[in-house]
């Protein structure tokens, strides 16, 4: 079996934060949640990493994260461009947005070898994940068997507005399907989404969301390789400047075909992202408990 690489979705980081520099510390020496992502994975027993980044934020990205990194683990470096697509495939006048998660991962064939975790830069998901994903990974199962980590919605939600998330339906531990929820509102241990901005409909905090950490054989990289023309062809002509091309959909589409099955995995930690910047000032007391509590030290990987 070969060691799982942990691939980082990071090449938003740029524009979301206004520059890497103002990467925002959620402690007082420093760190932003990258930093804990990578403590939490070394410590679950992953020692490769791939990191996906634009060619414009290289320098300042090596400087900031990877150079540090590569003290610890096997690090590498894939390039999600605009212009990187299959031949025939061309990029749109007037597109600058991403073509999205799919074709982030996509982008690490021939460089990413063997099964490999998927996870975004900006998201804290807690110890237990990395843990849960790694001891998955290096585990016998069939060449088309994946894994995604399912967090509780009641744990993904936040106080100060909507979110969108991946609502999943289970069968047997295996995943049947995700439904993207893109206004959900927290109310009390439940919540509540709504499609037209009107009608509110009840969705249990028991509900099993995506919050996009994914473990994935080999196979997946071949397929969303594979399937990006034929999404491009009837896509990018209805939606030129905004369509992308999402992972959970590849990976619906594969559990619909009955070409992959996806096991899930629980998780009852609670994740943290700054959707909003009111968001900021929970995540920096959240770390603080944990460190109190003895599950991280003072210093992570420097």
């Amino acid at each position: 079996m070969q060691e799982p690489t942990l691939v980082i979705l990071a090449a938003g980081m740029g524009s979301r934060f206004g520059g890497l520099k103002q990467i925002k510390a959620v402690d007082e020496h420093g760190h932003a949640i990258i930093d804990f992502s990578l403590f939490d994975a070394y410590r679950a027993g992953f020692r490769k990493v791939a990191f996906v980044i634009k060619h414009e934020i290289e320098e300042d990205f090596k400087n900031a994260v990877g150079r540090r990194m590569e003290k610890y683990f096997d690090v590498k470096y894939v390039f999600q461009q605009l212009e990187k697509l299959p031949e025939g495939c061309t990029v749109p006048e007037g597109r600058v947005k991403p073509w999205g998660t799919g074709h982030a991962v996509a982008c690490c064939a021939g460089t990413v070898e063997g099964p490999f975790a998927v996870i975004n830069a900006d998201d804290f998901y807690g110890p237990g994940a990395y843990q849960a994903l790694y001891d998955y990974l290096v585990s016998e199962r069939p060449e088309n068997e994946h894994a995604m980590v399912a967090y509780l919605l009641r744990n993904t939600v936040t106080e100060n507005g909507s979110v969108s998330r991946g609502v999943c339906r289970v069968e047997d531990g295996f995943l049947a399907g995700v439904t993207e929820r893109t206004h959900i509102e927290k109310r009390g241990d439940d919540a509540a989404y709504t499609e037209d901005g009107e009608t509110f409909i009840p969705l249990s905090g028991d509900s099993p969301v995506s919050m996009n950490f994914w473990g994935f054989g080999q196979q997946m990289l071949h397929e969303l390789v594979a399937r990006f023309p034929a999404w491009y062809a009837e896509n990018v002509a209805r939606n030129p400047l905004k369509c992308e091309y999402f992972l959970p959909s590849v990976a619906n589409a594969l559990i619909e075909e009955g070409k992959a099955a996806v096991r899930v995995l629980p998780c009852h930690e609670i994740w943290h992202g700054i959707t909003y910047q009111e968001d900021l000032p929970d995540v920096i007391a959240y770390i603080a408990s944990l460190r109190e509590r003895g599950i991280y030290p003072e210093t992570l990987l420097d």
